[in-house]
């Protein structure tokens, strides 16, 4: 019998017995060894009969084709069936669960740092814990034995309040243990390192084998789905219809063909090599990930599960014994992927899976003195669901315990047309197309994200991979002023400016894995690791001159990497009135905010658009064309989500209309305070007052013999003009500008001013505190729609439904008088009721003070008016800690808007 002390020393490389002295590789390229025990006492393949025929014979069509039988798969077939779809495939090319879900921990935590998976972990654990059982009659394999959080260092303790605040709002219970409590529930711990922990005494473990065949079971009984085992997929026929659009037509597998126009990618490990049969890039990597199961250990029974995040492991309780794994910084590559690959393992690599048991053995010291009864060591992904109906598709990793959610968000979508819940972080589109097929940016994010599943998540981390993948024309000029830049869509934008000098971000080193030297003396990386923290960070007091050097006189922000995309042709009005909900379709020179929204109302962008007059062809500001034209300038993280859905909308109109994308052509410039115009006068061959230059309305200029378009915008509430600049003549503009500010106090700011400004003036950020799960009524965005005209527009009868009925719950802004650091998630308590919970916060240096955007509801179920917002007592929790707070109906900052107008 080996022990787990055993292998603690058999890891240690002069003590390495035969079989494992070779140096680990970075990668491998080997297929599964021999099969080998599990911790279940059964799994699917119990049931093979040894046939490679198709469990049926594939149907000649289908509404929806769901590729891959594993928990994902399951759980989209069964929430397809049950929301009434009647003609359901699902292919599994093997066995169901055969793949990567049969040996799955299972593990399901409540409660994680964003609220959308809050509720997709909640529908799971429903599916599972109550739903199946009630629909089948069969037990599904969930044990509520709870879960138990560990915090070794302050940081993680803060973190797991954020948390427990956060579960507040959701109905979680959830409790912050003191380190002797901990012993007390837990007697096996050692907790001499312990800050605290937290405990959720209904989380649990899921059986794979047992739900995915209770999904299976549920969806069949309903007469609407077909699952088909054994039955491999060799083929996706795409074809392209009379207006030029790429659509799916069927699936060919080894038995047949079925003719369908959806299918949905669920195929785990082996996404990547479906999607490109149909021309579909999805950004995956595969790596082992491995746990032991321990033999029995006396006392064991009936404790939580544990998860040690610092020490990067987790405990699954199993019966009388554990399941010890974790999350290493040099996982396993698995660099071909084999087609064959059912129901194996790999050998477990000591050298790799030591770490874990050293943070196992020293969390639960009776570890060193237990036997290990098996190794597991199985392909792990990031998981990449994916729609190839439309160019709407969804990535990266649900895992088991949000399959449920995932499942219905993904049957929804394919039903509805978009998900019920904002998925913008499941969705394939919030990666640049350049970016889903550039390998070395998938296997960098991959592997980073990998080996910090356990990181704190702190409000101002960037990531270290994948960097430099696209500059602006600006970067090297802002990079040698210190500027400290923010990754976003592949981008680098600036985030602040140092007055420490450059801070360039070095290439990837892997955190020193794989033979990789660790970049030594890294001041990008220091920068970041500075702001590791859940109170203000060190840098504060720089935002914060940045700020009011913006609101006292003048900064400049280089947006370059903004989304510039031109919509014209013949039909290129009748496009927009229905894409927009304002009113856009004026004259050349308006400039005009708006939103873009789905069918049901929510929120799907906010942009401006500008209409223009056609131009030279050979200019990216105003490119040649017929009929009409506009110009729309998108926050760059979002870029590529707006430029499908508005992809989606011209496919489906079939209009006479071209969506031109110059985002690399053009750079973007925002110079913006209460001396903007005084500088810009000085190199603008135009006339910038009040009236020959009002808000809202733009003019092609000259800057420094440059030709520029000047937008007369605010995205920080203060007088300025945008300069949309073609990027060769970007660094000579942007020079021209600051020698002319320089005598008038300008500085460089970056989005975190930007973050600041804008929620101190009350604008919204999408993806934040705007989202599609919201709509204008909701958000405060009203004025947008053009509701008072009678041009339709997409969403227009949702919002109008939405009046007529009433708003349930409304975006309201929160001050606090005590200076409080605030990231959102925090919960918000009205007259002693949780209500809500904040979505988006920061501080504001102008009116010195925390605030916070959250939307709340009326506990009583009613409508939430303006009256309702004001005739309550507001707290909001922090922590575990509430802090008193006021509701505004306007902003706190300029609520009549006269500084963006130029009156001061």
């Amino acid at each position: 019998m080996s022990y787990v002390s055993c292998a603690l020393r058999a890891a240690a490389p002069r003590r390495l017995p035969a079989p494992w002295r070779s140096p680990r590789p970075f990668s491998s390229a080997t297929g599964p060894t021999a099969k080998k025990s599990v911790p279940y006492q059964k799994t699917l393949k119990e049931e093979d009969s040894g046939s490679r025929e198709p469990s049926r014979p594939p149907p000649p069509s289908a509404e929806v084709v769901v590729v891959g039988g594993g928990s994902l798969g399951c759980q989209t077939t069964y929430h397809l069936a049950k929301q009434g779809i009647t003609n359901v495939v699902l292919l599994e090319r093997d066995r169901l669960t055969s793949g990567t879900t049969w040996h799955t921990a299972g593990l399901l935590w409540q409660l994680r740092p964003s609220d959308v998976e809050v509720e997709l972990l909640a529908h799971t654990r429903d599916v599972v814990s109550r739903d199946l059982p009630e629909e089948t009659g069969l037990h599904t394999g969930w044990v509520e034995n709870g879960g138990l959080f560990i915090a070794s260092n302050k940081q993680r303790l803060d973190e797991y309040k954020r948390l427990m605040s956060l579960g507040k709002v959701y109905g979680v219970e959830s409790y912050v243990l003191t380190p002797s409590q901990t012993k007390d529930l837990y007697p096996l711990m050692n907790i001499d390192d312990l800050y605290g922990t937290l405990y959720v005494p209904k989380d649990g473990t899921m059986d794979p084998a047992g739900t995915c065949s209770t999904l299976a079971r549920a969806a069949t009984a309903r007469g609407a789905t077909v699952i088909i085992e054994n039955c491999p997929v060799t083929g996706i026929q795409v074809r392209t219809d009379d207006f030029g659009v790429k659509r799916v037509y069927a699936v060919e597998t080894a038995h047949g063909t079925i003719q369908t126009p959806c299918v949905v990618n669920c195929a785990g490990v082996w996404a990547r090599a479906l999607g490109r049969l149909a021309g579909v890039h999805v950004p995956l990597v595969g790596m082992h990930h491995a746990y032991v199961v321990t033999e029995r250990i006396e006392g064991i029974q009936n404790m939580p599960n544990v998860r040690d995040h610092d020490a990067s492991v987790y405990l699954r309780l199993q019966g009388d014994a554990l399941s010890v794994g974790g999350y290493e910084s040099n996982p396993i590559f698995w660099e071909e992927v084999s087609e064959k690959f059912a129901f194996g393992l790999f050998d477990l690599d000591w050298d790799v899976f030591t770490q874990h048991i050293e943070g196992a053995v020293n969390r639960v010291p009776v570890l060193e003195k237990t036997g290990i009864k098996s190794t597991v060591c199985g392909p792990g992904n990031v998981t990449a669901p994916c729609l190839l109906a439309s160019s709407g598709s969804s990535s990266l990793p649900p895992g088991m315990m949000l399959g449920g959610g995932c499942g219905r968000e993904l049957a929804h979508w394919i039903i509805h047309g978009r998900p019920e819940k904002d998925m913008y972080g499941y969705d394939i589109r919030r990666f640049h197309h350049s970016l889903t097929d550039n390998n070395r940016w998938i296997r960098e994010r991959s592997h980073e994200s990998y080996a910090k599943n356990y990181s704190v998540v702190f409000p101002h981390d960037e990531p270290l991979a994948g960097r430099n993948v696209r500059k602006d024309p600006l970067h090297e000029e802002l990079l040698r002023q210190g500027c400290v830049f923010q990754e976003r869509h592949g981008w680098e934008r600036p985030g602040w400016f140092s007055p420490g000098g450059a801070a360039p971000v070095l290439d990837y080193d892997y955190y020193g894995a794989y033979g990789q030297e660790h970049h030594k003396d890294y001041t990008y990386n220091k920068l970041l690791r500075d702001e590791y923290t859940f109170d203000f960070p060190p840098h504060h007091d720089i935002i914060k001159n940045e700020c009011l050097t913006c609101r006292n006189a003048l900064a400049l922000f280089d947006m370059s990497y903004f989304g510039k995309f031109y919509l014209v042709g013949p039909e290129a009005t009748k496009a927009a009135d229905w894409l927009f909900t304002a009113d856009v379709s004026k004259a050349p020179g308006s400039t005009v905010y708006t939103c873009m929204l789905n069918k049901r109302g929510g929120v799907e962008s906010d942009l401006t658009v500008s209409r223009i007059s056609p131009g030279d062809p050979a200019s990216p500001l105003a490119p040649a064309f017929e009929g009409d034209g506009y110009y729309l300038a998108i926050g760059g993280a979002v870029a590529q989500q707006n430029w499908s859905h508005i992809t989606n909308v011209l496919q489906d109109m079939k209009l006479q209309c071209k969506l031109l994308d110059y985002s690399e052509e053009l750079g973007m410039m925002s110079i913006q305070g209460p001396l903007s115009r005084v500088v810009l006068q000085e190199v603008l061959d135009t006339d910038l007052s009040n009236e020959a230059f009002p808000f809202s309305t733009h003019k092609l200029a000259t800057v420094a013999g440059c030709r520029v378009r000047a937008m007369r915008l605010s995205f920080v509430g203060e007088m300025g003009w945008e300069l949309h600049v073609p990027k060769a003549d970007c660094v000579k503009v942007y020079r021209a500008v600051m020698q002319a500010g320089a005598r008038h106090g300008i500085a460089n700011a970056g989005y975190r001013a930007i973050d600041s400004l804008s929620i101190e003036k009350g604008y919204r950020h999408w993806h934040a505190d705007l989202r599609p799960d919201d709509t204008p009524l909701e958000s405060g965005l009203a004025f947008t729609c053009k509701l008072k005209s009678s041009i339709p527009f997409l969403g227009r009868e949702a919002v109008e439904a939405q009046k007529a009925k009433g708003i349930f719950r409304r975006l309201v802004c929160f001050t606090t008088e005590e200076k409080v650091p605030m990231f959102g998630l925090e919960a918000v308590w009205r007259d002693g009721k949780v209500v809500g919970h904040i979505r988006r916060a920061d501080f504001g240096f102008a009116i010195d003070k925390t605030i916070a955007y959250g939307y709340i509801r009326d506990p009583a179920g009613g409508p939430v008016s303006l009256d309702f917002v004001k005739n309550g007592s507001y707290e909001l929790e922090r922590m575990g800690v509430t802090y008193p707070a006021r509701a505004h109906t306007k902003s706190p900052f300029d609520p009549d808007n006269k500084r963006v107008k130029g009156f001061y």
